[in-house]
This record gives structure tokens, sequence and C-alpha cells, in this order.
């Protein structure tokens, strides 16, 4: 099973082409949602960071409190690497194992993890054979944060400072999609790359 791994810088639209690729039936594994699944309320990871980062992370009904979090991991970078530290080898422990369900699977030609921290971690080159990054300028991805999530100017830049860069991203690409517009193309560029992809499955066989 061929196995790509889609990035791109926050703001750039990798949830978006992700579910394109997932009405056109394609398994998708989100490193995001399985962080989400990790930090649920009674979950061990949940437990490790509130011992780490203290109570005030939590909500008063013990679920996390992300913005909490987000503003302390975003203001010290050592902070950041704390909580990657705890949550970095559970999120990959589950990937892979959501990916050897679907190898299992015979008639999966290929599926999409979206890894938005493919480059930083620089865990994920054991197990993707291409990568695919979904990109748009710097200044578009602030607006479209700030409009999201309703961030200041200096978070969002603080978040984008903390990921490898546009132009790193672009030179170690193998397929790149250009989603600096929002128009219709999008969803016909998804499909010209799920077609290349369903014809290189085909070839590994």
């Amino acid at each position: 099973m061929l196995k790509i791994g889609l990035t791109g810088g926050i703001g750039c639209g990798k949830s978006t082409v992700a579910r394109i690729f997932s009405e056109l039936d394609v398994p998708v594994i989100d490193a995001d949602e399985a962080a989400r699944r990790l930090v649920t309320t009674g979950q061990p990871a949940l437990f490790e960071i509130r011992r780490v980062f203290g109570a005030s992370i939590l909500n008063q009904d013990g679920a996390l409190d992300r913005a909490v979090l987000r503003e302390i991991i975003f203001s010290d970078a050592d902070k950041r690497q704390e909580l990657e530290a705890i949550l970095h080898p559970l999120i990959y422990q589950t990937i892979q194992a959501d990916i050897e369900q679907l190898v299992q699977q015979a008639s999966t030609a290929y599926c999409v993890i979206c890894l938005p921290l493919l480059f930083e971690t620089g865990k994920a080159a054991g197990f993707i054979d291409r990568i695919l990054v979904i990109d748009c300028p710097v200044e578009e991805q602030m607006a479209r944060v700030r409009k999201r999530d309703h961030l200041t100017m200096e978070r969002i830049q603080s978040i984008i400072d903390s990921q490898v860069s546009r132009a790193f991203r672009l030179s170690r690409a193998d397929d790149v999609i250009d989603n600096s517009k929002t128009d219709d193309g999008l969803a016909e560029r998804v499909k010209k790359l799920h077609n290349l992809y369903l014809s290189i499955s085909d070839a590994r066989i």
C-alpha cells in the first residue's frame, strides 16, 4: 500500500484537501485526530500533560483547555518541546497501528496520512512513501488563521515561526497543491493526484 504524507503550514488547507481525498474513498489517517483522542478525559497522556503543565490547562470539567495550552507552548519553545516529547511518540504509535490495519485490507491502493509536523518531527520517514505539500503564501496563511481562530497576528506569527519554512517544505515535496486561492479547481487538482497515486500503486504490485 502506497503511503502519502500530506503536510503544509498552518492555514494552508490541509484539512480541506484531506476531506476531498476522503470523499474519493481514500483512507485518511489524521495525526491531529490521533492527538485529540490521546488527550480526552481519562487518557494517560492527559494526566501526564497536567503533571508537567499544571492544572491550569484543564477546564472545570477536567477536559483539556486547548487555548490555554496553545498559549503556553507558543510562548515558550522549551514548553512546546516538553509537550511534543509526551505526545509525538504516542501519536506515531497510533498512526502505525492504523496503517497496519489498512495494510491488511488488500483492496486499499493507497492512504493519506495527514501530518502537519511531518518535517518538524523527523519521525515519518520510515513509513511515508511520498510527500504531498499543500502550499500558499505566508500572508494568506496568516489571514486565514486570523479569520478562523481569532488569534493575534503576533501569536499566528509565532506558530508559523515554530514550523519549517515554506521554501523548506517545497524543496522536499514530491507533489504540491497550490491552494493560494479559494476556487473550484481544488477538487480537480486533488483528483489528478488521486489518479497518479492509483497508477503508482498499480505499478508497485
